[in-house]
């Protein structure tokens, strides 16, 4: 008989699994494309029930950077697993394509010349940018893995979809949720146009604090005669001064109690709550409270404005509080929504006089021309001087900046067009709507209910080019709007034909029936409304673009999911569109991610030079290692990026993988059909690591129908790392080496290796797709789909095993964790061997542990991997020179004496026995090895014959 090695000079896997990510990734990519994955996914899907993710439309502007990477990947892990769970899922992706962004880059790049050009040739230079990073997103969000009908997404720009949004608006025009008024909104004076409440962000902002008297009038000195011959006024505290020009009344709290407080030869009138820190905060001592009353004393009389010769009203409005200031509320009904609501009640005039890029109307007195919040400094100087200024400080506090340019907004009147959320009780509804829907993390439900419940009209109304226009006819004679169906018909149709174009490009006669006239004064002349709809408008009403007129998917839609910070964005446009119009909520389930951070928990800014691109992730690493870090965090918080958990993550990436490659290398000469062995003919062990494989599977479903990734990640790894490399691919080495090829117990083990590769790899491809297609073209057996992600995930090989049987197995794992103490001790402290497999156990036991442990010896040094092992008879163990006695704490009773095991090393199972020498034609063989070569042998020969 030849040598033993080239006796089994068995083939070599030609699986290569080098994690050459980034070079490999592109080819699967190419080839999921060109084999049109896609559609086959929907195909193999056919029959199933349906699950539509409506995706919410990232903005056609810039490249992608790490939260809509996060945001994408997310929404891939959900459809393809519940693809893999048994549901069909189509995935139109779609692009927010309007808006100011867009249209501040093209000015940008037309350097000055905007001027030149008309409305049409801006909106074409629009359309052109915004589709220029739809390409470039469109490539970028492929290269993540994402699967998609990639080639024919929605796009708020094209014809039928700005017909969908005009039609959308004018079912609200004409069910009467839409007016038009002037009224104070969020206004940026950069990027000259009104904002929603979705639109504005806070950021910290350092603003001047000041105390400015009121001077009282002679009615008030009628209702107060104490004060008559007195210097007296009333206390106001604002950090807006800027806002005084425009002052027109001075509210106080009708439940509160309100005083004369007398400092030195002054008299102030201020909420009793406030007088101590107001004294605390002039420093003075010398003060007293002369008289106490109701503020509806002074309700209706006057004070004088501290610079300008006319009086301001003083008004009752339960909105003042004590929490800071005076408790006296300084009113300027164009400078914000409370004080416009007040204005309204009193009868106040909407006075603003502040033009649209934030400057003081020429016509005004003293500060004409003045930027706003460069004349606070001029106010407070001019109140210095006039002796009106009690106090100033300068406070950094929360204030609004636009979403955009990031700047600080003001508040400021004009005349916008709004949808009331009170008209029809749109309001009450979409708050009902709110409870039907399940909220992941369930705190959304209160965050967006609290915001619907307490956010003002709408405004819709933008003073920009490029967006959808607001579609309404003007009577040239009264103002008022126009409102006839065909009308809004006629527009409707053209939009569908030519897109929202059409509305600058024609003039109101196209649209118009001959002959058409005012129905509130009688005049023929209308004129076209300039303004353009909210961009928030535009995607709050993709569900009627999207999922009701495709087929293929389902309105409402299951799922929605984006960031946090769309509970007051597209969360709540979407709701309140479709509940205006529809009557219910466009989701059934709404779930929400936390912000990218860096790993200190900071935001990532280009100031502090903390931001990760995700690019330079995939070049480095691939975009698996991307995926794998979406998958690891826990996306309801905010999630952490950065060097160290990248490298953390790659480790975890490389030893899953490499246990893969391991599985594969041993599957060589494996052919499922032939080899494969049923549990009952497997012995216990394997038996018991299917048993463990059937709860992964079960654990990874139930976590993916939660949509709890980072547990799908941190089990899966487990499995790979703990239960099959460091204990069932430990165990199992020699079994899989040096057992005949085609032994039982050999193909029990191929058998195990192979349903739990086929497990994980389906189990892991909704998250390492890249991965799980790769394992998919090396695993044995041509009986499977050509994808990996045209699979369903796999069911429990053996779900359930007798309790004697899983009692018995834990029994001998607490064992195994007793032999592993003994030799590391015998290893490290005594140095008696070097590993396992030099040594020689010899066991001794109490009680009922000792029959356990006799009747499983022969397993006990199979799962401990030593050469040999033995029972002490009469129970007693003493160490000699060369052995470690080892009295287990943990197992009470237990006792194992560890001793270099006696004969020699056999060569090809690195096991020491006696036998090793005694084969004249192997002499470097043990027992067992020689029999399996000689076996070997002989099936060669008689196979060469």
């Amino acid at each position: 008989m030849p040598d033993w090695r080239e006796t089994l000079n068995l083939p070599k896997t030609k699986f290569p699994m080098k994690a050459n990510l980034a070079q490999r990734e592109p080819e699967i990519l190419r080839r999921w494309y060109e084999e049109g994955l896609y559609q086959k996914m929907l195909e193999a899907g056919r029959g199933r029930p349906r699950f539509t993710l409506h995706d919410g439309p990232p903005y056609a502007n810039g490249h992608i950077h790490m939260g809509t990477a996060l945001n994408k990947v997310l929404k891939d892990f959900i459809l393809k697993s519940r693809r893999m769970l048994g549901f069909v899922c189509p995935y139109v992706p779609g692009w927010d394509c309007h808006g100011l962004p867009i249209e501040h880059n093209v000015e940008k790049e037309l350097k000055g010349r905007k001027k030149e050009l008309s409305v049409v040739e801006i909106r074409e230079r629009c359309r052109a940018y915004a589709q220029r990073f739809i390409d470039i997103q469109r490539q970028e969000f492929q290269r993540l893995g994402v699967i998609g009908d990639w080639e024919r997404p929605y796009l708020t720009m094209t014809p039928d979809y700005e017909a969908v949004i005009a039609r959308e608006f004018l079912a609200f025009f004409h069910q009467g949720n839409v007016y038009r008024r002037k009224k104070p909104v969020y206004w940026c004076p950069s990027c000259v146009t009104a904002l929603a409440e979705a639109e504005v962000e806070y950021y910290p902002h350092r603003s001047p604090s000041i105390t400015v008297r009121f001077p009282v009038t002679e009615d008030v000195v009628s209702a107060l005669p104490l004060l008559r011959g007195k210097r007296a006024s009333v206390l106001i505290w604002t950090t807006t001064p800027w806002t005084l020009p425009a002052n027109l009344a001075v509210a106080l709290n009708p439940d509160f109690d309100y005083v004369v407080l007398r400092v030195g030869e002054e008299y102030f009138i201020l909420a009793e709550g406030r007088v101590l820190s107001l004294v605390s905060q002039l420093g003075v001592s010398d003060y007293e409270i002369v008289e106490k009353f109701s503020p509806s004393l002074l309700e209706g009389r006057h004070l004088r404005h501290p610079f300008y010769d006319r009086d301001s009203l003083i008004i009752l409005a339960d909105y003042v509080t004590l929490e800071a200031g005076t408790g006296c509320v300084h009113i300027a009904p164009g400078h914000g929504d409370e004080d416009y609501q007040s204005g309204l009640s009193y009868g106040l005039e909407v006075y603003c006089p502040v033009d649209e890029v934030g400057r003081f109307r020429q016509d005004l007195p003293l500060f004409g021309g003045d930027f706003v919040f460069e004349a606070n400094e001029k106010i407070i100087a001019h109140l210095k001087e006039t002796g009106a200024l009690v106090h100033w400080e300068e406070i950094e506090h929360s204030y609004p900046h636009c979403w955009r340019c990031k700047r600080p907004v003001i508040y400021r009147a004009t005349e916008q067009w709004f949808i009331s959320l009170d008209v029809g009780g749109l309001r009450e509804k979409a708050l009902s709507w709110i409870d039907k829907v399940r909220w992941i993390p369930s705190w959304g439900r209160d965050r967006i209910h609290n915001m619907v419940a307490s956010r003002p009209d709408w405004c819709i109304s933008r003073q920009r080019a490029w967006g959808v226009p607001i579609c309404v006819f003007l009577c040239e004679e009264c103002g008022e709007p126009l409102k006839d169906e065909k009308v809004s018909q006629k527009v409707v149709s053209i939009f569908e034909q030519e897109g929202a174009d059409a509305w600058f490009k024609h003039p109101p006669e196209v649209f118009l029936p001959a002959g058409a006239r005012c129905p509130h004064c009688g005049a023929t002349s209308f004129r076209k409304e300039t303004d353009i709809l909210d961009v928030w408008f535009d995607s709050g009403v993709s569900w009627a673009a999207v999922l009701e007129p495709r087929e293929d998917h389902d309105y409402p839609a299951h799922l929605y999911l984006e960031g946090s910070d769309q509970h007051r964005g597209w969360f709540q446009s979407s709701l309140i569109c479709s509940v205006g119009t529809r009557g219910k909520a466009p989701y059934q389930a709404v779930l929400t991610h936390g912000f990218v951070v860096d790993e200190q928990g900071r935001k990532m800014s280009k100031s502090l030079g903390n931001v990760i691109r995700p690019e330079e992730i995939i070049k480095k690493y691939g975009a698996e290692i991307l995926r794998l870090w979406v998958a690891a965090e826990d996306y309801r918080d905010d999630i952490k990026i950065g060097k160290e958990i990248l490298d953390r993550l790659v480790e975890a990436y490389r030893k899953i993988r490499n246990t893969a490659r391991f599985i594969l290398g041993n599957l060589y000469d494996f052919d499922p059909r032939k080899h494969a062995l049923a549990p009952e003919e497997m012995p216990e062990f394997d038996r018991l690591m299917l048993y463990r494989l059937s709860g992964l599977i079960s654990r990874v479903r139930q976590a993916y129908e939660g949509y709890n990734f980072h547990l799908v990640y941190h089990r899966i790894h487990q499995f790979c790392v703990v239960d099959l490399s460091a204990t069932y691919i430990d165990i199992m080495r020699d079994t899989l080496y040096c057992e005949a090829p085609d032994s039982r117990a050999r193909r029990a083990a191929q058998t195990v290796l192979y349903q739990s590769l086929l497990a994980i790899t389906k189990l892991m491809a909704p998250v390492l797709s890249f991965t799980a297609e790769e394992i998919w073209g090396y695993l044995p057996g041509d009986d499977r789909e050509p994808s990996v992600h045209l699979t369903t995930f796999p069911e429990p090989p053996l779900a359930s095993l007798p309790e004697d049987f899983l009692q018995k197995w834990e029994r001998l794992f607490e064992l195994r964790s007793e032999i592993t103490r003994a030799l590391e001790r015998a290893r490290k402290e005594a140095k008696i061997i070097r590993n396992a497999l030099e040594a020689e156990l010899v066991f001794s036991a109490e009680g009922d542990l000792a029959p356990f442990v006799r009747e499983n010896l022969d397993t006990l040094r199979h799962l401990a991997i030593v050469s040999s092992v033995k029972w002490q008879e009469d129970g007693v163990l003493e160490a000699s020179q060369g052995e470690l006695l080892y009295r287990s704490e943990e197992v009470p009773g237990l006792s194992i004496l560890v001793r270099h095991a006696p004969g020699r090393k056999c060569e090809r199972c690195w096991t020491w026995s006696e036998d090793v020498g005694t084969f004249a034609d192997q002499p470097t063989l043990c027992r067992r090895c020689y029999e399996v070569v000689s076996r070997v042998w002989s099936d060669v020969v008689s196979a060469s014959s």
